[in-house]
């Protein structure tokens, strides 16, 4: 079966082309929105690297149907059997993978609210690829649908009970498919069923969050409601106290731009002016007394989560990193890794830099607790869902 898979984050799009679960195409654009957007395509033909300026997700959706074409392969996407689109919100109605129809359009943008900076982006990847393969079935695949085992008493916010029931406000999670990917992974990295483990997955990116896997389910995660809750991210806030928003209120600061100020300007960006962690960890390195900051907290708030989950959890078997900065940040692993001794958790320095781009393990011998890197892979957890979701039309 031929699969195109978009999957479009707040500020990237990656695409893969499967065929029989083989990735024969991939499509990354990076920095969209910025002067210089990182373009790249990659087939057993052709590999093409440029930069150049993607203003948004639209162009970035047809910017790699022009790779399709400047590399020879449009021929493959002739040849689709179906688009598996990744959508960050499926609030209370999407539990599974979905085909794709005006009603569930309908249903996603009215979550936008919930996830601004990645349903719209979405729904972009929807509305652009519809028009060119009409003719196909396009499904949507939920981050939100791994979390739905949450038990009631980790998914509910201490609010009025009959506010939370109209308006539906509750815990969803997000980055579902990544960690649903990566503890499949990380059991077969370990020879045991999935169900006999107990993992906190760690996905570090722009974007992050934790989530506690109880013999293969999620019991518990950081993003909440929305993506904001949480982890320290790239641009976005993370846990703060919510008496903070009335009082930006009282001085002068309306939705639209507390909205903005949390979601687009926090995080890693407001606190030292960048939200690249390489850049962050370089600057820190030198001395800069605000990205030494952003740093700590990055790593204390993920430490804190880890606590909490290997409490949820009762035991703990293995710590698995995942996502941009878990798999290549060795400064983020090493002090995330330096204050889990309580836990019986010892990293290993040599094994830790050693990591390669295929993952692997860097916990030392003597450590009680597993710590894996483990490359997600979003794309092909979307193409599997997809094809299951076929066969069952």
């Amino acid at each position: 079966m031929n699969i195109l898979v978009i999957n479009a984050g707040s500020s990237s799009l990656k695409c893969a082309y499967f065929s029989d679960h083989t990735a024969i195409v991939t499509v990354h654009i990076e920095r969209i929105a910025e002067e210089r957007s990182r373009i790249s395509f990659h087939s057993s033909v052709c590999n093409i690297e440029r930069t150049s300026s993607i203003k948004d997700h639209q162009a970035a959706l047809e910017a790699m149907q022009s790779l399709f074409d400047e590399a020879g392969e449009h021929h493959l996407l002739d040849a689709l059997d179906a688009v598996g689109h990744r959508v960050v919100h499926g609030g209370d109605k999407f539990c599974t993978p979905t085909r794709i129809t005006p009603e569930s359009v309908l249903h996603i943008r009215a979550l936008s609210q919930l996830a601004p900076l990645h349903n719209p982006a979405n729904l972009e990847g929807i509305k652009v690829l519809h028009r060119a393969y009409a003719n196909i079935p396009h499904i949507a695949v939920f981050d939100t649908a791994f979390h739905t085992t949450i038990p009631s008493y980790a998914r509910t916010y201490a609010i009025d009970t009959a506010i939370a029931k109209r308006y539906h406000i509750h815990r969803y999670g997000f980055h579902g498919t990544s960690h649903s990917f990566v503890a499949k992974e990380a059991a077969k990295r370990l020879d045991k069923p999935l169900e006999s483990l107990n993992l906190i997955t760690l996905h570090l990116g722009n974007g992050a969050s934790a989530c506690a896997i109880q013999e293969g389910r999620s019991i518990d995660t950081s993003m909440g409601f929305t993506p904001l809750e949480g982890l320290v991210m790239g641009t976005r806030s993370g846990d703060i106290d919510p008496a903070i928003l009335p009082y930006l209120e009282q001085n002068g600061y309306d939705t639209k731009s507390i909205d903005n100020l949390l979601n687009k300007e926090s995080g890693l960006l407001g606190i030292c002016g960048t939200n690249d962690m390489r850049e962050v960890i370089s600057l820190a390195e030198q001395g800069n007394p605000d990205a030494t900051l952003a740093l700590e907290i990055f790593c204390y708030r993920i430490r804190k989560y880890i606590g909490a989950y290997a409490i949820a959890l009762g035991s703990l078997d293995a710590i698995v990193f995942t996502g941009g900065i878990g798999e290549h940040a060795i400064k983020v692993r090493q002090m995330v890794c330096e204050g889990l001794g309580i836990l019986g958790a010892k990293y290993d320095d040599a094994k830790n830099k050693a990591i390669c781009t295929e993952g692997g393990s860097f916990h030392h011998h003597e450590s009680s607790v597993l710590l894996l890197v483990v490359p997600t892979d979003e794309e092909l957890e979307i193409a599997l869902q997809c094809e299951e979701a076929l066969t069952s039309l």
